[in-house]
């Protein structure tokens, strides 16, 4: 008696759940938690090797914003990962991109601004920052491995609130509360890399 599905039933299984994410959100299915949608994301070849694109949509509750009124910084981190499939063994992570931006406000200003690395934008409105937090531009993604276009591949985006960066204090007050549990959640599906030159292939 066979003791494992056979190779070809598991790539079927593994592409009829991922077309159903796909699904899922090409309908605007909620795909959030407490405040982070994935409104899209479509991945494009650059002078070396691959970008992407995003688009999340970012609503805070009110304890986040007093949070900010109060003046902490709260930390969002963007990870992206592509991941290979193996039937045979655990599924290789190829590619990847990760950056943490952070989001503040300053009362003698009243202005809010966005930080990563040594660079930062200010804005008048809560809303003007977090669409464009929320707006994902030209994002490299690092390759650990060799990309092949058009090969099938897991793609695998996340977005949340970064609650290890906290002040002390206010990581003791995140325990057992979902106020500040602010993600996405690990979304997947399957996706192929665009050949170089041509258009950007959309996801899913």
């Amino acid at each position: 008696m066979p003791c494992c599905a056979k190779p070809d039933s598991l790539r079927r299984l593994l592409r009829g759940a991922v077309v159903l994410g796909g699904l899922m959100l090409s309908l605007g299915a909620p795909v959030h938690a407490e405040g982070i949608q994935v409104k899209s994301i479509a991945i494009g070849s650059a002078d070396e090797g691959y970008r992407f694109d995003a688009d999340f949509e970012i609503t805070l509750n009110s304890k986040l914003e007093r949070a900010l009124e109060k003046g902490i910084v709260l930390y969002f981190v963007t990870e992206l990962n592509l991941v290979n499939f193996r039937w045979y063994w655990l599924n290789q992570r190829v590619a990847h991109s990760r950056v943490r931006e952070g989001l503040s406000y300053y009362a003698l200003t009243r202005q809010y601004r966005l930080s990563r690395g040594g660079l930062s934008q200010n804005f008048n409105t809560i809303e003007e920052a977090l669409q464009v937090l929320g707006r994902v531009r030209d994002r490299p993604i690092l390759a650990s491995a060799e990309l092949a276009p058009d090969r099938d591949y897991i793609l695998e985006l996340r977005m949340w609130l970064d609650i290890s960066a906290l002040p002390k204090p206010f990581q003791v007050e995140t325990l057992g509360t979902r106020e500040w549990d602010l993600g996405t959640g690990v979304l997947r599906w399957g996706t192929k890399l665009p050949v170089p030159g041509l258009q950007d292939r959309a996801a899913p």
